[in-house]
């Protein structure tokens, strides 16, 4: 049995707590980019506890490169 039985996903509960620091921020009369920003900077600093420079640079770069939603990924097959 998986440890994670019965649990939200990770990513449900990044999107829940990410909707909700959004909605804070837009009643606090903040940019929802002000907050991104510094969400992505808190998952970068997050990333970099256990991983490389180099590491967390990759991965930035493959999403940047990558971010575009009508785009298919490079690896995919038609």
């Amino acid at each position: 049995m998986s440890a994670h039985a019965g649990m939200p996903s990770a990513e449900t509960i990044a999107r829940r707590h990410f909707a909700a620091a959004v909605a804070e921020a837009v009643a606090a009369g903040y940019d929802p980019d002000s907050l991104a920003r510094y969400m992505l900077g808190l998952a970068v600093s997050k990333y970099l506890e256990k991983r490389t420079v180099e590491d967390v640079r990759s991965e930035l770069l493959f999403v940047a490169e990558n971010c575009d939603p009508q785009a298919d990924f490079v690896f995919m097959r038609p």
